[in-house]
């Protein structure tokens, strides 16, 4: 993020340019001590300066042998907040793709509901780590009331959401409770380089777009979202054949309390169930009776070949005994 000065804000409340004054040597001095990726935690085997690392660090590490496997979830904001004291220069998306800044990772910040995770949430947030070469990616999650204020009741709860973000193998830090509308003291708390999120404006909270002063700043990189999967998608699926999950988990040992489920629905879903396992059972009687048809006309099939080709025979002997030219002639004659 940019040193800030009294003037050095858009209108917007965004840094949109970086101090004139130059840094002191006390700056230049301190180092950046920001987290590193969770893949770079991981990866020990190659030990080098960061500067030194090629464009394409994972290919690279997996050619060393180095393991890329996490072993453990992605930390909270608050547990491991970047106290980096070095300042955050504010960069281009053009250097950003270069790879620079060199000594530290450029941070990205997604943010979301993510209810009921699904593949669709997965593949935006690949796409928001591998934005960059280097990447440390932060993932805002909103909490429980400010979700029911802004947008409709949530399936998941806030904290099976949070832990939802931190085994996603692409999340390197979560923040739990995060703002709807992103402030400038929000980007400048967490370090925050770029904001990335689909490019569909998001009217909300009074807003044509959330995101409009994040891309008047130059700090929004837009992601593609997964058509035919979205968290509405999986809810419709569930209203629209509700009675078929009612009585699924009714065989699974729900009760009718626990499905919220009236007492006579609970006796129909029941006898319906009964009725499935009693047309299973015939369904089964009438393959196996399929089978056995199957097996006796196969065995009948061979057994008339057999016995065709054994009354060609038996006639073929017959003539040669007792036709014109046969045996029984010259029994006779003799």
């Amino acid at each position: 993020m940019p040193v800030l000065t009294t003037d050095a804000e858009s209108e917007t409340g965004i840094p949109k340019s970086l101090s004139n004054e130059p840094p002191s040597e006390t700056m230049e001095e301190i180092e950046h001590t920001c987290p590193q990726p969770r893949l770079a935690v991981h990866c020990v085997l190659y030990e080098a300066p960061l500067s030194e690392w090629p464009k394409n660090p994972e290919s690279f590490l997996s050619s060393k042998g180095a393991r890329k496997t996490l072993t453990a979830p992605a930390p909270f904001a608050d547990e491991t907040s970047c106290q980096c004291q070095a300042p955050h220069e504010k960069l281009t998306i053009a250097q950003a793709r270069l790879g620079t800044p060199v000594d530290r990772p450029v941070r990205v910040y997604a943010d979301g509901i993510f209810d009921l995770f699904h593949s669709g949430h997965a593949r935006a947030l690949m796409q928001a780590k591998t934005l960059f070469p280097n990447s440390y990616l932060l993932v805002g999650v909103c909490s429980d009331d400010l979700t029911h204020k802004f947008k409709g009741f949530t399936v998941m709860n806030e904290a099976e959401r949070y832990e939802a973000l931190r085994h996603c193998r692409y999340v390197d830090e979560v923040i739990r409770d995060a703002p709807w509308t992103l402030t400038p003291e929000f980007l400048e708390k967490h370090k925050i380089d770029f904001v990335a999120h689909d490019d569909i404006p998001y009217s909300s909270a009074g807003s044509d777009d959330v995101y409009k002063h994040i891309k008047e700043a130059g700090m929004f990189v837009p992601t593609q979202r997964t058509e035919g999967i979205s968290t509405s998608d999986i809810i419709t699926r569930i209203v629209r054949d509700y009675d078929v999950y009612a009585r699924r988990n009714l065989q699974r040992g729900y009760t009718a309390k626990e499905l919220n489920v009236s007492f006579i629905n609970e006796k129909k879903y029941r006898f319906q169930n009964q009725v499935d396992k009693m047309k299973e059972k015939v369904k089964n009687v009438e393959e196996r009776s399929k089978e056995f048809v199957n097996r006796v006309e196969e065995k009948s099939h061979d057994l008339i070949q057999k016995w065709e080709e054994k009354s060609r025979e038996f006639i073929g002997n017959f003539l040669e005994l007792f036709g014109p030219d046969g045996a029984w002639k010259e029994n006779q004659q003799s």
